[in-house]
């Protein structure tokens, strides 16, 4: 799927889209008010807890219903564009201070590093290691019949400037829930995965299947590879298209 430029959000990136619900919504962020309002804290992480695997640093804008809006000032009840259900409303938000050890963390804590425009997005992203990343990749269409696919963070780590770094200063996160599973937009066109809020085991009795399905690190680390070499094909006009033929 290509690229969809959406004029009403003021950036210069363009947005990857699937559907058109709720850009209406879109126009008018420039006459908004900025009302700043705070998410419930929950508390601090050394990493001791393995089950945090997503969340958005403070600071991090994403596309809402009141513009390109920090994510800490973000409140439940705000609307989020998301990448396939147009506008939806966050039903939770919790704020937890992470790395409380730094710069001493252990490096398998290691946040990781997304450059600006290694995945269109404006500027710089923070990520957890495991937090969920939808590509646009035509190895990803070959493969899986869909040319978007989800990835942990941390599998693209060697992509496009993509790293992992030592964390300098404790850092507020904050996780954003929907009704159901979303992909929304970060500084840009980053396509960031938000889970339920609910425990995975719920989801197991009750029988209810993932909306998204996040590529285990051996095929992440597969389509990651992918990427350069889509990367580098583009960057040779073709040449070395025979080399990329595996993926």
């Amino acid at each position: 799927m290509g690229i969809t430029p959406l004029g009403a959000i003021n950036c210069t990136c363009a947005l990857p889209r699937r559907v058109t619900m709720g850009m209406d919504e879109m126009f008018g962020w420039k006459t908004k008010e900025m009302n700043r309002r705070t998410p419930e804290m929950t508390g601090a992480y050394d990493g001791g807890l393995a089950t945090l695997t997503n969340g958005l640093m403070a600071g991090t804008r994403v596309a809402s219903n009141l513009g390109w809006r920090a994510v800490e000032a973000l409140a439940v009840g705000d609307s989020v564009l998301t990448f396939d259900h147009g506008m939806q409303q966050i039903t939770e938000l919790r704020r937890v201070m992470m790395w409380i050890d730094a710069p001493d963390t252990n490096p398998a804590l290691w946040p990781v590093i997304v450059p600006a425009g290694a995945l269109d997005n404006r500027a710089e992203l923070t990520l957890l290691a495991d937090q969920g990343v939808l590509v646009e990749s035509d190895a990803a269409a070959d493969i899986y019949g869909d040319p978007f696919a989800l990835v942990p963070a941390q599998a693209l780590v060697g992509v496009r400037g993509i790293h992992r770094a030592a964390p300098q200063e404790m850092v507020e996160l904050v996780v954003i829930s929907f009704a159901d599973e979303q992909v929304i937009y970060a500084e840009g066109g980053a396509l960031i995965h938000c889970p339920v809020a609910r425990m995975v085991l719920d989801n197991l009795l009750d029988g209810t299947a993932p909306v998204y399905d996040v590529l285990g690190l051996s095929d992440a680390a597969f389509l990651a590879g992918c990427l350069t070499k889509e990367d580098r094909m583009l960057a040779t006009g073709g040449r070395g298209a025979r080399a990329a033929a595996p993926c």
